[in-house]
């Protein structure tokens, strides 16, 4: 009985110690996978920054200068990126399109969301699974078509003179003032707000609108500002479609700034270029790190199932 035992335990104390092997094992990959991927995301940042930061002399270095000592930061990089025609400019017009193509999209993805989760009405299911089925189309499909209707209602101007502010910022953010991936995403969560919620307030003869405004917004609200904070920051990433468009570089957005206004008969003013991505970038990472957990509480309750 005894030798059975201290075969057992001989046994017990071994695999133990293949466990703890395994574990070790799987611990040192696992972050020495993470370590390589935050490279893999920071370098190309750091040699943004880095850039940023060169001065003329430092740019075309050989070999290239992978550290700067302070006294050879070339800050004025930034208020040369600044002085750059039209780039302030275009920056301006980035605020602007993205707070009107935000509101938009708020509007039509909470309306239609609402709709689709609460609202009982014949082919409804199948109206929401055609609106699903147009996520698999590639979106420069639409470009044509989308250009076409536009050009028609005549938000494009009668020549490249001819268009103005205000019919380049509507030809930017009208047609994108919705999104089926949004409304998919909204909805998941107004379904799984209880639907004796919405009973209770019919019975109390509350309108389809105010018990919208009134009880699903907030409820939903960290969804809707996950939207809200994606929404903006595509906006911010644009440059296809609203450079298409506009025809006067004063109607552009920044990332057209980035392209073209660093660029002169000699090539391309690469740490200019760079402040002025580090200035760009800059907000996307604020908001980020400050707006955070409303995004990763917003994806959870997206997925709560009603």
């Amino acid at each position: 009985m005894s030798i059975k035992n201290t075969n057992t335990n001989v046994i017990d104390k071994k695999e133990r110690e293949k466990n703890r092997i395994k574990t070790i094992v799987f611990t040192i990959l696992l972050y020495t996978g993470l370590v390589l991927f935050a490279l893999f995301v920071i370098i190309p940042f750091y040699w943004m920054v880095l850039t940023a930061l060169k001065s003329d002399a430092d740019l075309t270095a050989l070999p290239p200068k992978l550290f700067l000592p302070f006294k050879d930061l070339n800050f004025s990089n930034f208020t040369n990126a600044f002085a750059r025609a039209p780039f302030a400019r275009n920056m301006m017009n980035t605020v602007i399109v993205a707070m009107i193509s935000t509101v938009g999209t708020l509007v039509t993805t909470i309306l239609a969301s609402f709709a689709f989760a609460r609202l009982n009405f014949r082919g409804r299911d199948l109206l929401f699974v055609i609106f699903l089925s147009t996520m698999m189309i590639p979106g420069e499909i639409f470009v044509i078509t989308n250009y076409s209707t536009v050009a028609r209602i005549g938000w494009l101007g009668a020549d490249e003179l001819a268009q103005t502010y205000g019919q380049a910022l509507l030809a930017m953010t009208f047609p994108f003032m919705t999104s089926v991936f949004y409304i998919f995403f909204l909805r998941q969560t107004f379904k799984s707000i209880p639907d004796e919620l919405y009973l209770a307030a019919k019975v109390d003869g509350t309108s389809d609108f105010k018990y919208l405004r009134r009880v699903m917004v907030p409820i939903a609200s960290p969804t809707i500002v996950t939207i809200t904070i994606l929404n903006a920051m595509g906006t911010w990433n644009a440059y296809i479609w609203p450079n298409l468009v506009t025809s006067n570089a004063d109607f552009r957005l920044v990332t057209d700034g980035l392209r073209n206004a660093y660029t002169d008969g000699l090539g391309t003013i690469f740490n200019e270029q760079m402040a002025a991505a580090l200035i760009v970038t800059i907000p996307l990472l604020l908001v980020f790190l400050f707006l955070k957990k409303y995004i990763m509480r917003g994806v959870s309750r997206s997925g709560i199932k009603g």
